[in-house]
């Protein structure tokens, strides 16, 4: 079954939370509710209640799809992160959520007043490290029914192409890939990102639908922005947005192939006194839906 979402960011962001501070956190949810979307991703302005959220959640008739967990294998052990995390899976099962998204942060430049090309990289060595440290952690989260996705990012160590490879070949079955559109064109400076998601899809158990706008991504790396500048410059957008440099279509048909079920949330952060949230959400949504159709994904 398939299940189309959003993230509140494109009406409030997370990260510089002065970018849609005016609107009321009622319009989001109204709002997404009318768009048509099934559910909607966390946000700040969520409860942190498991309850309270549910509740919330149920008025507007959507569904909570999950949340992101900012891990720190780098800086701690398995045994502590296993216990920093409980509180996060605990809240998501209450939900019903049968996915947990994760990112390491610990030395992430992501939200930090630096170029985005100074991410942080790991050896071979450590990327192996890491990776298996991540599917312990993966491993715990399926023993409590939550499939662990990991979201590779930009400004963090799973960012490029090369990257999500070492990535994928330094973890095992339990941990699961939340591909990212937006994320591997970026990250891979333009890079098609079909062929990417034709290599992992059989690990794929949750799909962002991010756009991203050519040129203000070669102004960022070419004039040394941060990510977050980046964002209020406008560099992501949703699918079907005429200035946005990929194509969706090629990616449904492979998650078709692939027997994809779940969601596909559209993650597009813009600066909504620039572009409406309510237009350019729905224009993704009915974008992603007549696609997903021809596809034959739905």
């Amino acid at each position: 079954m398939i299940l189309f979402g959003t993230n509140p960011i494109a009406w409030a962001n997370d990260d510089d939370q002065t970018l849609g501070a005016d609107i009321p956190t009622e319009r989001i949810l109204s709002e997404a509710a009318e768009i048509g979307f099934d559910g909607i991703e966390n946000g700040h302005r969520w409860p942190a209640d498991a309850e309270e959220l549910k509740q919330l959640f149920a008025t507007h008739g959507l569904k909570f799809i999950s949340a992101w967990y900012s891990l720190n294998l780098l800086a701690q052990s398995v045994e502590e992160e296993k216990r920093a995390i409980q509180p996060h899976l605990d809240r998501l099962k209450h939900n019903g959520c049968k996915v947990c998204i994760v990112c390491e942060t610990s030395n992430s430049v992501q939200g930090l007043a630096v170029p985005v090309s100074e991410s942080p990289v790991l050896s071979a060595e450590a990327m192996a490290e890491f990776g298996a440290k991540v599917e312990a952690i993966a491993a715990y989260c399926a023993e409590q029914g939550i499939a662990l996705v990991y979201h590779h990012h930009m400004g963090t160590v799973v960012e490029t192409p090369a990257e999500l490879d070492a990535f994928m070949a330094a973890t095992g079955p339990a941990t699961r890939l939340l591909f990212d559109a937006g994320h591997c064109f970026f990250g891979g400076d333009g890079v098609d990102p079909a062929p990417i998601l034709q290599r992992y899809g059989d690990r794929v158990s949750h799909f962002h639908a991010k756009n991203v706008r050519p040129e203000v991504m070669r102004q960022v790396r070419e004039t040394g922005m941060s990510f977050m500048d980046g964002v209020r410059a406008g560099v992501f957008t949703v699918p079907g947005d005429a200035e946005g440099g990929i194509a969706f279509s090629p990616l449904l048909q492979i998650l078709a192939r692939k027997g994809y079920e779940g969601w596909i949330v559209i993650e597009a952060e813009q600066d909504p006194a620039v572009r409406n949230p309510f237009e350019y959400q729905s224009l993704g949504l009915k974008t992603l839906r007549e696609e997903a159709k021809a596809a034959g994904l739905v």
